[in-house]
């Protein structure tokens, strides 16, 4: 495999110069700032907001750095995984010519950031069983291919891909390859961001909306070599990341044992959820899951969602998604909220079946 970043790259981002925010041209925390057209006032709030935020979230990346095990120029920062998902395309595929591979079932926003940018969507399937097959994929790969993406632990599925199956991807395309771990804080797989020196088309997703319990500050990571790196924070909107959200991240990771411990809570509910889903005599089948959600299969699956809401318990119907037929993506809730749903799921099973 013979990796080439500037050839994959679309020609006019590389001869792209880059809009240059104040915050780039003085990085400096002292002095008197006349340079941004903020209010000197400061703000209408009681809290200082009135002046912009670091471009590039050093603090922050600094602190990530030391976390992840990653250095700070392999990180990159935004509005959720779905900011960096976006420049990718903005930066890899020329629109109307250029396709992307995608392993459904799989998360949806690969495909909807591929139409928002004209790139098409090749579909390789998972096996029945959710694993890549990798033979299929690299004899998808065209001279047009530009990126795969690969969700590991899966979502909707809920498990992990084997490990060989995307070192062999690694290894064979020269193009890039996505590996979105957005649920890798509640599996038993060491991240592939650890081994980004051993490939260079590796670019791994990772957020702080699941285990983090910070969903609603919209904050997203990809690792990536400094070239790849570069390029994004090239093309990204210059402050794409809040004070607000730095500054909230930043007090959060002084607290890393309350986030273990959340995920051990996380995984133990998990654990009792899935047994006693398959204690339920109508539940077909509950699939293993490295996530904090369980893929549950059940008889008419839409109609059983749609009780479900009219009793106020909302779970996702996946039964439209490829592989998915009659199956229902159940997040693990605290264990109040597990027992009020076991017990609205056996209720509704019990009157389908009765009627």
């Amino acid at each position: 495999m013979a990796f080439d970043l500037k050839s994959l790259l679309r020609p006019h981002i590389a001869a792209l110069k880059p809009y240059s925010s104040a915050r780039d041209e003085y990085t400096g925390k002292e002095g008197i700032f006349l340079d941004a057209n903020e209010n000197p006032l400061g703000s209408i709030t009681q809290d200082a907001f009135n002046r912009y935020p670091d471009p590039y979230q050093t603090a922050l990346k600094a602190k990530l750095s030391q976390i992840k095990q990653v250095p700070a120029d392999r990180i990159f920062l935004g509005n959720g995984s779905d900011e960096a998902i976006d420049l990718l395309f903005r930066a890899f595929c020329r629109p109307g010519i250029d396709n992307i591979i995608i392993l459904p079932p799989t998360y949806g926003m690969y495909e909807v950031s591929a139409g928002i940018n004209d790139t098409r969507v090749v579909k390789v399937p998972l096996s029945t069983d959710f694993q890549m097959e990798e033979e299929k994929v690299l004899q998808a790969v065209d001279e047009h291919t530009k990126i795969i993406f690969i969700c590991s632990p899966n979502n909707p599925s809920g498990n992990k891909l084997k490990r060989a199956s995307i070192y062999q991807i690694l290894r064979s395309f020269d193009g890039l390859l996505v590996v979105d771990e957005a649920y890798i804080d509640f599996s038993d797989e060491p991240s592939f961001s650890l081994e980004l020196d051993q490939f260079p088309n590796l670019l791994v997703l990772q957020t702080l909306s699941k285990a983090w319990g910070l969903a609603a500050l919209r904050l997203g990571m990809a690792f990536a070599s400094p070239e790849i790196i570069a390029i994004l924070n090239k093309i990204k909107p210059p402050y794409n990341v809040s004070g607000l959200t730095q500054q909230t991240v930043l007090q959060a990771m002084n607290h890393m044992d309350k986030l273990d411990g959340m995920v051990r809570e996380i995984l133990t509910q998990k654990e009792s959820l899935a047994e006693e889903l398959n204690k339920i005599p109508l539940v077909e089948k509950v699939y293993p899951s490295q996530a904090n959600f369980l893929l549950v299969k059940v008889p008419q699956a839409q109609k059983v969602y749609q009780e479900l809401i009219g009793r106020k318990i909302i779970v996702r119907d996946r039964s439209q998604v490829q592989r998915c037929d009659d199956c229902l993506r159940i997040t693990v809730g605290s264990m109040d909220e597990n027992k009020r749903m076991l017990q609205a799921l056996k209720e509704v099973l019990e009157s389908q079946a009765g009627s």
